[in-house]
């Protein structure tokens, strides 16, 4: 490597330096970023990471962009909550939330990937960018572009919720509503890339974009006092976070900065959208494509790119992938608001679901170290719980009238002095 990273193939093992590209030119696999740990050794140690910026650029060493590079956007080291009231309710004795509803700029996991996408979109050059999305991925291109000045054009579904369009026009993105799913947005800006000399963050960029999910495992073990977890809860979409959380960990285990042990890694799925699951469930190492039909949207990627990564990552671990319907998962966001004060969007209530189903089946012991992985915020997909609470009748600025209300209401005397 003339760098300390490069693309390689995932199968055939091809190096490709670096360049926007994502598909191997002789297997047609895809490309995945592959770093020189031992020129990392010696930069990315206990010492240096503690001493760097409070969040994900701490990292900066194992992250695909220049030694030089300067970041703008201070996006990841996102809290790791203990959750012992959501525990007490669903069998877990140990188990944490890595709340990435808080994340900046836009409030999810996709602003890790963003901004080292957009890292590498300025250093090859592109004035425009781009991106296909279910929503997170075109909030958080469109800020991130937003700040470095870039052009940007953003394909979502038409159907996508209101709140995260609104989030993404508000950054003067130029939004192109598609009449179809994830899946056809994501074939046309494979077209447009090839056609326009754009920067498409999950298309020519993707190898890149999909490194800045390895933060969200760094961080893990640096806040559980750099130890890896037992069980790791990842909801999945294209499938990616999944593996590069576990990339991670291994090369935290490579460089010494964490114990060697095993971790099983489980993957949530909407029943309406769910095609690394059943692959799971059946036994297959390949994905059967599904048209989705769930109100999470945000997951809602019937041919998943990294789907047989996703199934490999699960399947070596010893865990396992589950699926919820729509009306679990608008529960479990309730759940998680009510134990924890967690307001997640549907993604986040799908993680949750599934989470309590895994402790209810066994599949996880109570006492074991779990990390459950929230990735975006509920203020993003509220549409899904209207009519979910009552909207009282006012009651007036008098205690009498207040105390009659409470009484009313708990069905007990409530003396006024």
């Amino acid at each position: 490597m003339t760098t300390a990273y490069e693309l390689r193939c995932r199968e055939c093992g091809r190096a490709y330096g670096n360049q926007p590209l994502s598909i191997c030119e002789d297997c047609f696999s895809p490309l995945e970023v592959e770093f020189d740990l031992e020129r990392a050794r010696g930069r990315f140690t206990r010492e240096a990471i503690t001493a760097g910026p409070l969040n994900m650029w701490r990292y900066k060493a194992l992250l695909p962009v220049a030694e030089d590079y300067v970041p703008t956007t201070p996006a990841g080291m996102t809290p790791l909550l203990s959750a012992p009231r959501l525990g007490a309710r669903i069998g877990a004795k140990n188990l944490y939330i890595k709340n990435d509803a808080v994340c900046l700029p836009t409030l999810s996991f996709k602003d890790r990937v963003v901004a080292v996408a957009l890292a590498n979109a300025q250093a090859f050059g592109f004035d425009t960018v781009g991106c296909s999305s279910t929503g997170n991925l075109a909030n958080a291109v469109a800020a991130g572009a937003a700040r470095l000045g870039l052009k940007t054009y953003i394909l979502v579904p038409a159907d996508l919720e209101p709140a995260k369009i609104l989030n993404t026009q508000v950054y003067g993105a130029t939004l192109v509503r598609i009449d179809g799913n994830y899946d056809h947005c994501n074939r046309l800006c494979s077209q447009i890339a090839e056609k326009y000399n754009w920067g498409f963050v999950n298309v020519n960029l993707r190898p890149y974009y999909a490194e800045g999910s390895k933060s969200v495992g760094f961080e893990i073990a640096e806040q559980l006092g750099w130890r890896l977890p037992d069980n790791v809860v990842v909801p999945m979409a294209g499938g990616s976070l999944i593996t590069k959380i576990k990339k991670a960990f291994r090369e935290l285990v490579a460089l010494g900065l964490v114990a060697d042990k095993p971790v099983k890694f489980f993957g949530a799925q909407a029943t309406g959208c769910s095609p690394i699951s059943t692959a799971v469930k059946a036994g297959a190492d390949g994905i059967e494509p599904q048209r989705p039909n769930t109100i999470a949207r945000s997951l809602a990627i019937g041919n998943p790119a990294d789907g047989p990564y996703a199934i490999k990552a699960i399947r070596e671990s010893g865990g396992w992938a589950e699926d919820v319907s729509d009306v679990e998962i608008v529960s479990a966001i309730q759940e998680l608001a009510e134990t924890e004060g967690v307001f997640t969007e549907t993604a986040g209530g799908v993680t949750t679901a599934v989470t309590a189903r895994l402790y209810a089946h066994g599949r996880i012991k109570p006492g074991e170290l779990t990390v459950s992985c929230i990735t975006g915020n509920g203020l993003k997909t509220t549409d899904v719980l209207n009519g979910a609470y009552e909207q009282a009748v006012p009651v007036k600025p008098k205690m009498t009238e207040f105390a009659a209300w409470l009484d009313e209401r708990t069905g007990e005397l409530v003396e006024v002095a």
